[in-house]
């Protein structure tokens, strides 16, 4: 069965449940044609949610996702498609950047926005994200570059990610339209969000958080530290049927109240059809407690 679909405020827009994610594309070395193969087949799983961001790939893979769209443009009407801005780095891409540094400047968005349109040969986005909290971040500001990116239709709909619950608060404060979600890391062995209020706000709000580096970006599976990690997850995926610890992972983020819609890293589709199968697998209270405690190495207080 596909993976459902769900509405990620009550606003909207509607998500697939779990999300394509895009950070690694350039790393999978598919031709236009080999890319397009694997749009479709996600497509065919349900995953129609997309996840981009301006810096991916040295600023690569918005146009290397928009190459392989342009060989069928029609697929574009089946895709919701979110990027993200607000990271400057150093690259031949952007000899302006003489340093890494956050730039959430009104200028800097709409720039950012006009330049993905283009990549992914679209006339809007589905969902805008400032990619990190900025230092110099002026509310204000960011809201007249969301306003204006509103009203020309390019953007429908506006989120953060990595904010915190105040620095959401406050660029909510001068909206009068509701941010979405905020993009956050949440896995077993990175828990932050799970006792910083930033889930709790989420559950407040009706928004749903996506969630990124649902596998540690690989370290759940080879770093030392985490065998005890793996072995109860080895355990539970035997106990619940799950062919892999990956599904496991995925169940556990799942589970959570606010509903988090995980984010898949992988090129392989062996993988994502395995992770597309989470969804079906029901993790008992005591069980989802079993792996916080293998990850972090205690009990609850």
């Amino acid at each position: 069965m596909p993976v459902s679909r769900l509405l990620i405020s009550p606003e909207g827009p509607q998500f697939s449940r779990l999300i394509m994610g895009y950070w690694r594309l350039l790393e999978w070395q598919m031709s236009p044609q080999q890319l397009l193969t694997f749009i479709e087949q996600h497509l065919e799983l349900g995953i129609t949610t997309i996840d981009h961001a301006d810096i991916y790939g040295g600023y690569g893979c918005e146009a290397a996702f928009g190459e392989a769209l342009k060989l069928k443009p029609r697929l574009r009407e089946q895709l919701q498609i979110v990027t993200k801005c607000g990271i400057a780095l150093p690259s031949a891409a952007k000899a302006e950047h003489q340093l890494a540094h956050y730039n959430s400047e009104k200028a800097h968005i709409i720039a950012s926005v006009e330049q993905s349109l283009r990549h992914f040969g679209t006339d809007h986005l589905d969902l805008l994200l400032i990619h990190r909290p900025d230092y110099l971040m002026n509310a204000d500001e960011m809201a007249k570059a969301f306003n204006n990116l509103r009203k020309s239709g390019k953007v429908r709909h506006f989120g953060v990610s990595n904010f915190t619950p105040r620095q959401f608060e406050l660029l909510q404060s001068r909206l009068d339209y509701p941010l979405v979600t905020n993009q956050v890391e949440i896995s077993p062995i990175r828990q932050d969000s799970l006792t910083d209020g930033t889930l709790d706000q989420c559950q407040q709000r009706h928004i749903r958080p996506m969630a990124w580096s649902c596998l540690g970006g690989g370290r759940l599976f080879h770093d030392p530290d985490f065998q005890p990690l793996r072995d109860e997850l080895a355990q539970i995926a035997l106990e619940v049927d799950a062919a892999s610890i990956e599904q496991v992972v995925y169940a556990w983020v799942m589970m959570l109240p606010s509903q988090p819609l995980p984010i898949i890293g992988s090129g392989k589709m062996a993988r994502v059809k395995q992770a597309v199968q989470a969804e079906n697998i029901q993790l008992s209270r005591q069980q989802w407690y079993r792996i916080r405690r293998a990850a972090l190495g205690r009990d609850v207080d």
